[in-house]
């Protein structure tokens, strides 16, 4: 018995080595486990976004030198800013509200006194010279078809005399110059050759007049000389003021229609110059008349056509007389 108990006393003391041995190894298997399955577990979580690297601040761009000239500031006219580069500018459209006008071929006079005058009028103190002829028309009276009566009582709502349909324009004036009575002065005036061409005995009967007051203008026919001079060239065809004195210096002579349409009285300022039949647009101006070119115009062209359709007539019958010849020759 003695001798069993060192054995037992060592029995214990064995055991609880192996056991505390045993213990360890399972830690150390539990410990392996676990650092493998954190390890496994750690590998399939995703990797933590990393921050963005923060951009180092921006160095200020350095100053341009200083210019004697200033810089123009940036205009539309240079063009937009597009995504290759700058564009080239688009192209300005003006739409014009109204036709511009163009410079007048023939200067204007300007502030010109006016006086009024017609057709039948008998002589007085203000004007010497009867009106029932003019200085290129013996028969005027007669072939405007009767008195131009200046009463505003007398004439129609169109600007003519009542009681007859005028034949010739209402719309009359008479200048200081007679290209008749100064032929070597005449052949100066601008349009004296194409007048000439056409056949006409006087270069300046019927050419067409803008006269203007305020904001109104009307146009007219030149139908005879005055008032008080007829040799005045240097201010109707030049620059110069007129050299008549009567009448405060007056330099242009109107028809009863041309004051009633401009709503002036004798005496009054106007503008006047000389214009194309081009430039005449219609009007109260352009209804009445066989001097008038309104209505001459389709005359002139109706006579051009025919004699055209005459002249390819003739050449007809000359190339059928000429085909006949040659039949009978051969």
């Amino acid at each position: 018995m003695r001798r069993l108990l060192p054995i037992l006393s060592f029995v214990p003391s064995v055991a609880l080595a192996l056991t505390l041995s045993a213990g360890s190894s399972l830690a150390d298997i539990t410990t392996k486990k676990t650092s493998k399955s954190s390890s496994s577990s750690s590998s399939k979580k995703p990797a933590a976004p990393q921050k963005p690297a923060t951009k180092p601040a921006a160095k200020p761009a350095p100053k341009p030198a200083a210019s004697s000239t200033p810089e123009k500031p940036a205009t539309t006219s240079s063009g937009a800013r597009g995504a290759i580069g700058a564009m080239a500018p688009m192209p300005r459209v003006y739409a014009p509200t109204r036709a511009r006008d163009a410079a007048p071929k023939y200067p204007w006079r300007k502030d010109i006194v006016t006086t009024i005058f017609w057709i039948g009028e008998q002589p007085s103190e203000n004007n010497p010279v009867p009106n029932h002829a003019s200085s290129w028309d013996r028969q005027w009276q007669l072939n405007f078809g009767g008195y131009d009566n200046p009463d505003r009582d007398a004439r129609t709502w169109d600007f003519c005399p009542k009681g007859f349909t005028p034949g010739l324009n209402p719309f009359y004036v008479a200048l200081p110059f007679n290209d008749l009575t100064n032929p070597e002065v005449a052949r100066r005036i601008p349009w004296f050759k194409a007048r000439k061409a056409d056949g006409s005995k006087s270069v300046c009967k019927d050419v067409w007049l803008s006269i203007r007051c305020g904001n109104k203008t009307c146009f007219a026919q030149w139908q005879d000389c005055g008032p008080f001079t007829t040799s005045d060239h240097a201010y109707v065809f030049g620059g110069s003021q007129p050299m008549n004195k009567e009448n405060n210096g007056a330099g242009l002579d109107v028809s009863p229609a041309v004051r009633d349409f401009l709503g002036i009285s004798s005496g009054a300022r106007c503008d006047w110059r000389f214009c194309e039949e081009s430039e005449v647009p219609d009007g109260p101006w352009s209804r009445y008349g066989a001097n008038n070119t309104f209505l001459t115009k389709d005359a002139r062209n109706n006579e051009r056509i025919r004699r055209q359709y005459e002249e390819l007539v003739r050449k007809r019958e000359d190339w059928l007389k000429k085909q006949a010849a040659t039949r009978v020759i051969k």
